[in-house]
């Protein structure tokens, strides 16, 4: 069945946001962004920046039994920081790069970061053996690491099963390796060369890569996502693709359907709260769309939004509104100190 995606409140931030989390009451986000860390009134549109790193701000994430806001950074650093009035509580420097994704289990016990730098490492541009691991698991609770696993840089997604028992981490190479959360051992994972391109025109390189990823309901399939392949990666016209994978099994068991996307490189994913649906989003490169709500049972496209600037999260409220957020081009003329704004966030209704 059809579903219309009914925009009902936007606004803008000083700077894009790159990852965003809601707070206990769900009336507000904290927006992670290039220039810091903001505390958002969805209601009001009232927003401030609160704290922030020494580069970029990546993702955010909330603990609700500690009322605790997790933040990570292209410092490589998290810090988490109190609910109630945004004091730090602790700072802590996971990785030597940046922390590119960060995850936090349902049960709140756990945080999940990556990162990976792509330096060649040989003449065929293969990646480069990482300097660190890529994947690091943490007790949410002290901030102590608790597993140092390896990938292949540079790993670009991570979430959790939904029963906190798995965590899944994706990479430029297309690869998925699958953990489990109690152990850190390796239990499963898949490859796939779909979203994966070697640069033949202008970028003599390896773009592309898994930029998101949500485990199904049962937790046995993951659905990942970013941009099929592309003879020019610099062009950004591969297909607006998702494959769902049992990772168990090693088996693609479906993906975006014929004649039902566009051209973009996909960022967003997240599962509807109904678990019937999931979105998927990110950049327009050609077509009618950049955000894309599916059919979990069919994989049929069933609503779409053409937003008109870059998704880079997707969040469902408890009433089943989505959240958007992103950011739209680069900032304009700087007017005495103070560039115009370029962060977005709207907020839809999704009925039949």
């Amino acid at each position: 069945m059809q579903k219309t995606l009914t925009r009902i409140h936007d606004f803008k931030l000083p700077t894009a946001i790159l990852g965003a989390c809601l707070l206990g009451d769900q009336n507000e986000m904290v927006a992670a962004c290039m220039d810091g860390i903001y505390r958002v009134e969805l209601a009001t549109k009232a927003h401030r920046r609160v704290a922030e790193h020494e580069s970029y701000v990546s993702s955010a994430v909330y603990l609700p039994e500690s009322r605790v806001f997790v933040t990570g950074g292209y410092d490589g650093k998290l810090k988490w920081f109190s609910a109630q009035d945004n004091a730090l509580i602790r700072e802590q420097k996971v990785h030597s790069f940046w922390s590119w994704d960060l995850a936090a289990s349902a049960d709140g016990r756990w945080l999940a970061s990556v990162t990976g730098q792509y330096l060649a490492g040989d003449y065929k541009y293969a990646p480069a053996k990482e300097t660190e691991p890529s994947v690091k698991i943490l007790d949410a609770s002290d901030g102590r690491v608790v597993y140092s696993l390896p990938h292949t840089p540079s790993v670009q997604s991570v979430v959790f099963s939904h029963d906190s028992q798995w965590v899944a981490a994706g990479n430029l190479m297309g690869q998925v390796r699958v953990w489990e959360v109690a152990s850190g051992v390796e239990v499963g994972g898949f490859e796939t060369k779909d979203f994966t391109s070697w640069g033949i025109i202008k970028s003599h390189c390896y773009l592309g890569g898994i930029f998101a990823m949500e485990f199904t309901p049962g937790n046995q399939e993951l659905i990942v996502c970013g941009m099929g392949d592309m003879r020019d990666p610099m062009a950004g016209n591969g297909k607006q693709l998702w494959q769902r994978w049992n990772w168990k099994e090693s088996k693609l068991v479906s993906q975006t359907l014929d004649k039902q996307s566009g051209e973009g490189l996909m960022e967003a994913l997240c599962m509807h709260p109904a678990h019937e649906s999931f979105v998927m989003g990110g950049r327009l490169r050609g077509g009618d769309w950049n955000g894309a709500l599916f059919d979990l049972a069919s994989g049929e496209r069933i609503g779409t939004i053409k937003s008109g600037y870059r998704i880079t999260e997707f969040l469902f409220n408890e009433r089943g509104e989505l959240i958007v957020v992103g950011g739209q081009g680069q900032p304009g003329k700087n007017d005495q100190g103070k560039f115009s704004d370029f962060g977005r966030v709207e907020v839809y209704e999704i009925k039949s």
